[in-house]
């Protein structure tokens, strides 16, 4: 069965995560979310990462987001591939997310 994983804009995610609808999972490295991060952003880096490491998500439905969306689709096809659902991601990642006007939070 091939996986696969769905595009959503910046605008769909900041709304599902103020729903309450959509966990967060940002995939950046440590140095990249201290620098500038999601306003409520779960940090699971890619370089070390472990599908198991992710969060009870409670019923919300796992996006994945980094900074230009390659390795959000690379984390929801690892964590797919160890039997999770999670298949979806931010497209345009932290850049897209800027260019349409979203906050972000630094430091």
């Amino acid at each position: 069965m091939a996986h696969q994983v769905q595009d959503l804009t910046p605008d769909e995610v900041s709304k599902g995560v103020e729903e309450g609808r959509y966990l967060l999972v940002d995939v950046r490295e440590p140095n990249e979310v201290d620098a500038e991060a999601y306003p409520y952003g779960v940090v699971v880096p890619l370089s070390t990462f472990d599908p198991k490491a992710i969060p009870d998500p409670q019923g919300k439905e796992v996006v994945f987001a980094c900074r230009s969306g390659k390795r959000s689709v690379t984390a929801s096809l690892a964590a797919q591939a160890a039997g999770l659902p999670y298949d979806k991601h931010l497209a345009g990642g932290m850049l897209g997310w800027k260019a349409a006007g979203l906050p972000s939070k630094v430091g």
